[in-house]
């Protein structure tokens, strides 16, 4: 079986913000947006028509720590 790359971390500021960005302005669509913790989600978003490429993982910084990375 080849192997394929699944899905690639990317922090963002705000998860609302950063799905409109991706959804409205680049026309990627949403896989998933489930809740995990409070404050946390597992939000999936993939590009028009790519079906079985890799998906971007959208994940809020923890802290500001972790955001300055």
């Amino acid at each position: 079986m080849p192997q394929r790359l699944a899905a690639v971390s990317l922090l963002v500021r705000d998860y609302d913000e950063a799905i409109a960005y991706y959804t409205g302005t680049l026309g990627f669509r949403l896989v998933e947006d489930t809740p995990l913790a409070p404050g946390k989600r597992w939000v999936l978003v993939a590009p028009p028509g790519d079906l079985l490429g890799a998906q971007l993982l959208l994940a809020r910084a923890k802290n500001a720590e972790e955001a300055a990375v």
